[in-house]
């Protein structure tokens, strides 16, 4: 349904109440007169008993929970005795007739009593219900999200064993390839690394002074010997070639040693070359 259809239906129903309320105004009217009201209170009757028709409706519309129900028993406790009142106002002619001040509801005595006191009753209560149903609704508060609010609390309420179970991942099946045919070999002995680590103990670095029994069985060459050896191993070599770090790695002798020697060759190939008559 399109806005304009629901404003025309909406106006529609106006007016239909608007005219109702006219029909049940004439007769509450003639029956607060009955009852002793003055012109003015005769006048505002109608509008305290269907008037609070209409706002606990409205407050039906608007509460909710015990609220609702109490705006919905108001509505149908003034509902009723709005039809009762027009219901007596049938049966009497006499209050038809607008010069009637004063009249009975009734011939027979108790129904007289019991419907002044309706209708004397329905003011009163018309204070008392509607600034309750007022009251009760400027001081409700909707829910922000009431779906949420009851999925969650069903939620909580649930015991451990009426929760889902938590989805298992199951393993995706790996194709299976056909392998090659792989030819066989001679199994190669492996043996135990305990043993190997036996039989070839790790080597520790030597820390600190070597001792003596741990030294090397070489003998320690003396100048003369180291010289010797030198000028055969570096006989063929040119002058060029005789530096300190060649005859050390030759002769395998520390650097110190190594440039003694390297000094004392290229003095006798100096000396040589003199005697020779050959300059160096």
């Amino acid at each position: 349904m399109n806005r304009t259809a629901k404003t025309l239906l909406v106006l529609a129903l106006v007016t239909v109440v608007g005219m109702a309320f006219r029909v049940s105004w004439n007769a509450l009217r003639d029956v607060a007169r009955a009852i002793g009201a003055d012109g003015t209170a005769a006048t505002l009757y109608p509008f305290v008993v269907d008037g609070l028709m209409a706002l606990a409706l409205v407050a039906a519309l608007v509460l909710t929970d015990d609220a609702r129900r109490f705006a919905l028993r108001v509505l149908a406790a003034y509902t009723l005795a709005s039809l009762v009142l027009n219901y007596v106002h049938g049966l009497l002619p006499e209050l038809h007739t607008a010069s009637v001040d004063w009249t009975r509801l009734a011939n027979w005595d108790p129904a007289n009593w019991a419907l002044v006191l309706l209708a004397t009753s329905l003011p009163v209560g018309s204070i008392y219900f509607g600034s309750d149903l007022v009251a009760k609704v400027l001081h409700h508060r909707p829910a922000a999200n009431p779906i949420s609010s009851e999925s969650t609390q069903t939620v909580v309420n649930r015991s451990t064993s009426d929760l889902e179970e938590p989805a298992i991942e199951r393993p995706v099946p790996v194709p299976v390839l056909e392998a090659a045919p792989v030819e066989l070999v001679d199994p190669i002995e492996v043996r135990p690394a305990v043993a190997v680590a036996a039989e070839h103990p790790p080597v520790r670095r030597a820390t600190g002074r070597v001792p003596v029994a741990a030294r090397s069985a070489r003998p320690v060459r003396t100048p003369e010997e180291l010289l010797a050896e030198a000028r055969s191993i570096t006989e063929a070599w040119p002058v060029e070639d005789l530096t300190g770090e060649r005859i050390r790695k030759a002769l395998r002798t520390s650097p110190a040693k190594a440039r003694v020697l390297r000094e004392a060759l290229k003095a006798e190939r100096a000396n040589d070359a003199a005697a020779a008559g050959v300059p160096a």
